[in-house]
């Protein structure tokens, strides 16, 4: 086998190879001379067909089929030779193959780069702590009472938490404006969805009152052409209807799965859900600003772009499958590439950052981890036994299963050196993601 490698960019190599001819053409003949003891052809017995008929009917197809898997053979006994560790798979961008002649072809590819470890006791990570407190509960409990609330309408001026129907026109110098008009539109007061000062300027209206707000569009809202406009609202209420919170009672609690039950009951299960989620949210955050110092520390790594395809592909399929409905109804490759390469580009340095880790600190995972991950995913189910046993008969499950408890012990060990600042926060703040980028991991 004959190789030479140049390296033409960065991480791309490009390796030419020769097979010798001898090598395809034993291969070739031994397939040939395989088939002739059972295949079957029109006017011979069955073993009969002579061999020049079979490499007339069957040679080309089985010598392709021949050099194809030489091809990948050739490849993986050349990168071991060399040394070489490949990012992705090659691509094959010339070949010369004539019976009789030795195969050359050309394959282009990117190797894994060296990853260099900064002093790991340079990261500081801020800690959130917090738990769920009685008001907490009793905040979730009247959150799940408004989702199965009826709406009654009253007589009286709108307030905070109320649902009004209006109908409002919006003017920008002088002229209407796509999307600032509507009738019979349900506001939701309170809710802060609408543009600063809409919602308080409805605070206090009664069903047939008329107002004019003249307010301002926020400099960073979503429509690039409102951005910063003044802008006057006509508004007029339709309606104002109340909630009417449905009573604590079993009806109520079975609603959430609880047949049978007192309110102290209820609030018990509450409760246990709400520190469950308060649990994953804070280890999340964690390992999020982990994360993020892990990819600031290394900012200079070297990726290999196939990496960064390859998460790219990944973040377009979980952006279509939300958008589509499992992604049956929504084509992953009509989202542009400008949308996911630089989160893309952090995900690929932090993967390279934490295999780094995985190997100089010789981390793996144990049994123990991992069957308590899959019985703490397990239990948020009505029969766990069995979702664990499902989670077991699958070797692809239970591969993430491993990945993730492997990060979880990069994440325990990095903190185990960081320098890490816990900070209190409410249980609100808790559950809500990050901001400023570490949610990206």
């Amino acid at each position: 086998m004959q190789v030479s490698i140049e390296t033409t960019s960065g991480l791309e190599r490009k390796m030419t190879l020769g097979v010798p001819a001898e090598r395809i053409d034993a291969e070739v003949n031994e397939r040939l001379n395989k088939a002739s003891k059972t295949v079957r052809l029109d006017g011979f017995r069955k073993g009969k067909v002579p061999m020049n008929v079979l490499k007339k009917r069957f040679g080309d197809s089985i010598r392709q089929e021949v050099v194809g898997e030489v091809l990948g053979r050739t490849f993986a006994e050349a990168v071991a030779q060399e040394k070489l560790k490949p990012a992705g798979r090659p691509e094959i961008e010339s070949m010369k193959d004539e019976p009789g002649q030795d195969l050359e072809f050309v394959a282009t590819f990117e190797v894994m780069p060296e990853v260099v470890l900064t002093d790991l006791t340079k990261v500081v990570v801020t800690k959130p702590l917090a738990k769920v407190t009685e008001e907490d509960v009793t905040a979730m409990i009247d959150a799940l009472r408004k989702q199965n609330a009826s709406w009654e309408e009253v007589n009286r001026p709108a307030v905070n938490g109320d649902e009004v129907n209006i109908d409002y026109s919006g003017i920008i110098d002088g002229e209407e404006f796509d999307g600032g008009s509507a009738k019979e539109f349900m506001l939701d007061l309170g809710a802060g969805k609408a543009i600063p000062g809409f919602e308080d300027g409805v605070v206090g209206m009664s069903a047939g009152e008329e107002k004019v707000l003249s307010l301002t569009f926020p400099e960073n809202y979503h429509a690039e052409e409102l951005k910063g406009k003044p802008v006057e609202f006509t508004i007029k209420v339709n309606a104002v209807t109340e909630a009417v919170l449905p009573p604590l009672d079993e009806a109520f609690f079975a609603l959430y799965g609880m047949e049978k039950g007192t309110e102290e009951r209820f609030r018990e299960v509450v409760r246990i859900n709400m520190e469950r989620d308060l649990k994953q949210a804070l280890k999340t955050k964690t390992t999020g600003r982990v994360m993020e110092q892990l990819c600031n520390l290394h900012s200079e790594q070297e990726i290999p772009e196939v990496l960064v395809a390859s998460e790219i592909s990944k973040m377009k399929k979980q952006m279509a499958d939300r958008m589509g409905g499992g992604g049956s109804n929504f084509d992953p490759e009509l989202l542009p590439d400008d949308l996911f390469i630089d989160q893309a580009k952090r995900r690929s340095i932090v993967s390279l950052i934490v295999n780094e880790i995985v190997k100089t600190e010789k981390v793996e995972t144990s049994p123990e981890r991992v069957r308590d991950r899959v019985e703490e995913m397990a239990s948020t189910y009505e029969k766990p036994e069995e979702v664990i046993k499902y989670y077991y008969s699958s070797q692809e499950l239970m591969k993430g299963v491993e990945s993730a408890v492997l990060q979880d012990q990069v994440i325990d060990h990095v903190l185990s050196v960081a320098t890490v600042n816990e900070e209190e926060v409410s249980y609100q703040k808790a559950i809500q993601p990050d901001q400023d980028g570490t949610a990206d991991f």
